[in-house]
């Protein structure tokens, strides 16, 4: 089968197209076509092994598991024998986590891994970037259980996660202020801002105004500049993990109330997530969440999908055909 190898830690370049072995379902397991994959900020990362400490999770020198990606959309082309929630042809999408693996034309996965059918009125495109909405959908009920009436400010909200944030916290009726570049305001506002500052002007942490939870998903979390913009016991929480995140998880509580919260879809047990998975299902489905799809590239192009996305701000979801 063809697939997207990252053999070593680096730019975009180390990633190499190739041939690999297809993979062969075990009695539990699907074997699923791969049509479309999410390429994202957290790729980029893997690829290029950092935050440095999440190498001790991931391989220290080169990746372990030299197939990058996690969220993929697809068909099951075979079953294994003890297979009973799925059946072939069916066409469906989900996230493999830390088994990674989605950058090739096959995988295999757990039929309780997560895994959904996908929804009729939803493209391969739109279907392939879940765990973006699975991430907001975490940080924003799981975990801020944010109320109708509340403040929400969402800083990276023209990114994958960004985008789905903002509407998530519309449907639940939230006030909502997203935080983006210039070009993509008015896209945010399409999908429910009820304000929305530019990154490069105004500087928001500076205007006295308060919020009750922070979503920073803008791939460079920095807790420093917020601190004073949020509200008391307001919650500060972000994706994408550094030393003084993970430091200030604990120490900020302690201190004034104010939490600093890391989280990731995959941290959450899978029934949990399957759970909040059928919520986002049914939002999808009644029209009151989509997705925003930037670009599209084929499967030979991955290293070129890596460089757009680092070339400058998110814009919605980059996707790869395959």
């Amino acid at each position: 089968m063809k697939a997207i190898v990252c053999p070593k830690y680096g730019l975009p370049e180390v990633l190499q197209h190739k041939e690999e072995n297809k993979p062969i379902p075990k009695n539990n397991e699907l074997l699923i076509r791969v049509c479309t994959v999410f390429v994202g900020i957290e790729d980029i990362m893997q690829r290029k092994g950092k935050p440095y400490f999440g190498r001790f999770f991931v391989g220290l020198t080169k990746p372990r598991k030299p197939i990058l990606g996690t969220e993929f959309c697809g068909e099951i082309e075979e079953i294994g024998k003890d297979v009973r929630l799925f059946k072939k042809g069916d066409s469906v999408f989900g996230v493999t986590g830390a088994d990674f693996g989605c950058y090739a034309e096959y995988i295999c996965m757990h039929e309780a891994g997560l895994l959904s059918i996908k929804p009729p009125n939803m493209t391969n495109e739109e279907a392939a970037p879940v765990c973006g909405a699975m991430a907001a959908w975490n940080l924003l009920i799981a975990i801020a259980n944010i109320q109708s009436g509340q403040k929400v400010l969402i800083y990276g909200a023209a990114g994958s996660i960004g985008l789905a944030a903002v509407q998530i916290a519309k449907v639940f009726g939230a006030e909502v202020t997203g935080v983006c570049s210039s070009s993509n305001l008015e896209m945010v506002i399409s999908l429910g801002a009820d304000n929305v500052f530019d990154n490069t002007g105004e500087d928001f942490t500076k205007n006295g105004l308060t919020y009750d939870v922070i979503l920073d998903v803008s791939g460079k979390p920095s807790t420093l500049n917020f601190k004073n913009s949020l509200s008391k016991s307001g919650f500060y929480l972000t994706v994408y993990p550094t030393v003084s995140i993970l430091l200030q998880t604990f120490w900020t509580s302690l201190f004034n109330g104010k939490k600093v919260v890391f989280s990731a879809t995959g941290l959450k047990p899978v029934s949990d997530r399957l759970a909040f998975l059928k919520e986002l299902i049914k939002l999808f489905e009644e029209g009151k969440l989509k997705t925003i799809i930037d670009k599209s590239f084929q499967l030979e192009q991955m290293a070129e999908a890596h460089r757009y996305i680092e070339s400058g701000p998110e814009r919605g979801n980059v996707v790869v055909t395959i």
